[in-house]
């Protein structure tokens, strides 16, 4: 069958793509059988004419519908390349049955969908997975136990962990709880329902977050909360039975199948991603992180990410000798500076991930400084600075890694102008310093024993000739006990990983705050935390 106007429509768009090698029809609306008797809804893209010769098929099972920009970016996309691409709707969304249940039926549902594709004259035993976010959920789930046609995955920007997703250490992630939710709702009733509902959630946004309940807030707005996003309000704790078996790389010994991970710096799911990488065995993997968000590694990073895929899927389901596994990243701070997003990146390939580094610690003096050297003795009963958070008027967050259009890298001398924020900057530079891997800083932390806990937001940023203080990497974390006899307690506060050049010239700078609102909710008590001499953050330096 013809593709319809709206996916070539859709298709023409997708800028940097590779020339198409095969003209594409498709099958739409197949119904797929599931264990319980339960049929899923799923649309087949194939090379035409496909009788011509064998080609390998891949799954992408996705819970935000089968048609845009699903259908045109990994429908037509790949079947343009030489593939089967079977894109099935996740039960009880754009026409399949059943109730959709986040992260529970993923697993069984893939299982029976495979044992459908074998009866299938056109699928000759060569399987590949591919898809984002939640469509690399539903990968991950038939990972720990494959099927044994399973010979390849990418996942794009992936999760594995929705506790993870939801609650960053201990905080949990509002604005991109409220955004995910939205878009699982909604985006699988079609582009017109999605864009109406995403325009009024933002417009309604800052009333919803500084709601005293902002899931109820968000019910009364968007008509109601669905049940996995009040479940994951009302279970914060990791090890809450609510969360047993969302885990998929907890819950596995083993993963076989070579996969393709791809993330961003600024992506959400750039920590779970690593995490996956990780957990792969040598030779059977390969990482991509590029300058991205969550959203726009699909967009601006479209033709990288693209060919990468195709590559590796081409590798392990076509050609006779697998592709190497390789780490490919987007080093920040190595090409000219633009006018609001930082300087631009260069690609480097490294031996691994992490590579070789030597922890250097930075200390943040009383005086705004930010050295090598911590703050001499007689400094060592004064504090570097006192955070203060007031919920009437909570610090905001500023780009960093998210959901919200506003995500990524950003100017935050605005942010680093209000009272609640702490800004410690290091002199020029002389030389260059180059930072890969992951990113910590180690508080001592006197929360003065007003409320029962303090949050701590720290964040790296660099600072150009032109005074502009461009975002890095941040991490947030709570401050809850303090050492026996003592009111001053160490917090170590992960800050994620980075690739990032310092250019000579320009100065290093950290500011630590209560809080990012409403990246994370803010809390409902004001406090204040001195940050102690000794305080330091840890760079990678390559």
């Amino acid at each position: 069958m013809k593709l319809s106007l709206s996916t070539r429509i859709a298709r023409r768009t997708l800028g940097g793509l590779p020339t198409p090698r095969f003209a594409v029809s498709w099958e739409p609306g197949l119904s797929v059988p599931m264990a319980d008797g339960v049929d899923l809804s799923a649309d087949h893209y194939f090379p035409d004419p496909a009788a011509v010769q064998d080609f390998p098929t891949l799954v992408v099972r996705s819970p935000y519908g089968r048609g845009f920009p699903w259908a045109a970016l990994y429908g037509v996309a790949f079947a343009e390349q030489g593939f089967h691409v079977l894109i099935q709707s996740a039960r009880g969304t754009a026409g399949s049955g059943g109730v959709f249940q986040p992260w529970r039926d993923d697993g069984p549902d893939g299982r029976a969908t495979i044992a459908w594709l074998r009866r299938q004259v056109w699928f000759d035993g060569r399987l590949g997975l591919v898809g984002p976010s939640a469509m690399a959920y539903a990968q991950w789930s038939l990972a720990a136990d494959p099927p044994p046609e399973l010979k390849a995955m990418v996942v794009h920007v992936p999760l594995h962990n929705p506790h993870g997703f939801f609650h960053r250490n201990g905080l949990f992630a509002l604005e991109d709880a409220l955004i995910a939710t939205t878009a699982v709702q909604t985006q699988h009733l079609g582009p017109r329902r999605f864009l109406g509902a995403t325009l009024r959630l933002a417009r309604s946004m800052k009333r919803i977050v500084r709601a005293e309940s902002p899931v109820e807030a968000y019910a009364q707005v968007m008509g109601r909360s669905p049940a996995f996003l009040t479940g994951a309000v009302a279970h914060p704790d990791a090890a809450d039975g609510y969360w047993q078996g969302t885990d998929l790389l907890a819950g596995a010994a083993d993963f076989e199948v070579p996969t393709l991970v791809v993330s961003g710096w600024s992506d959400v799911a750039l920590d779970q991603a690593l995490q996956q990488y990780a957990r792969l065995p040598s030779g059977r993997r390969s990482l991509l992180v590029g300058p991205w968000t969550h959203t726009t590694t699909l967009q601006r990073g479209v033709g990288t990410v693209f060919a990468e895929s195709v590559t590796w899927l081409r590798g392990h389901l076509v050609d006779p000798a697998p592709p190497k596994g390789r780490v490919r990243v987007a080093v920040g701070g190595t090409g000219s500076t633009g006018s609001s997003g930082g300087s631009s990146s260069e690609w480097r390939e490294l031996p691994t991930w992490p590579p070789a580094a030597v922890p250097v610690a930075w200390y943040p003096h009383p005086d705004g400084g930010l050295s090598r050297e911590p703050p001499q003795s007689g400094a060592a009963g004064t504090a570097a600075g006192t955070v203060r958070y007031d919920p009437a008027d909570p610090t905001p967050s500023v780009g960093g890694s998210g959901l919200a259009q506003k995500a990524g890298t950003r100017d935050n001398r605005a942010l680093e102008r209000r009272g609640d924020v702490l800004v410690f900057t290091s002199p020029p530079l002389t030389e260059a310093i180059e930072v890969v891997g992951a990113v910590a800083a180690e508080i001592l932390a006197d929360p003065g024993g007003q409320a029962p806990s303090a949050t701590l937001f720290v964040r790296l940023c660099d600072v150009d000739e032109r005074g502009r203080s461009w975002n890095v990497c941040d991490g947030i974390a709570r401050v809850t006990g303090t050492d026996p006899g003592s009111r001053r307690t160490a917090v170590t506060i992960a800050m994620s990983s980075t690739a990032h050049r310092f250019r000579p010239g320009h100065r290093i700078r950290v500011q630590i705050s209560g809080g990012a609102h409403p990246r994370f909710a803010a809390g409902h008590e004001a406090f204040h935390v001195a940050i102690r001499p000794g305080s330091a953050i840890v760079l990678p330096v390559a």
